[in-house]
């Protein structure tokens, strides 16, 4: 009965980083795919990806440590 009544986070923790890191990672791969057509798309999407990671990580990482 009692193992029934434990909780574990690490799906939680799982889903968490998938929020973080997900649309990064979609985006930077977008980027790699139009990299031989349009240099500039590509770097656009690339810029994207930085700036969507550090917004996101920084945000939801303050927000997971408190």
């Amino acid at each position: 009965m009692a193992r029934f009544l434990e909780v574990s986070l690490d799906g939680l923790i799982y889903i968490i980083l998938a929020i973080l890191l997900g649309p990064a990672i979609l985006l930077a791969f977008v980027g790699f795919m139009l990299r031989k057509n349009n240099k500039k798309t590509a770097k656009i999407f690339f810029i994207l990806a930085v700036v969507y990671a550090i917004v996101s990580l920084g945000i939801c990482g303050s927000m997971m440590l408190s």
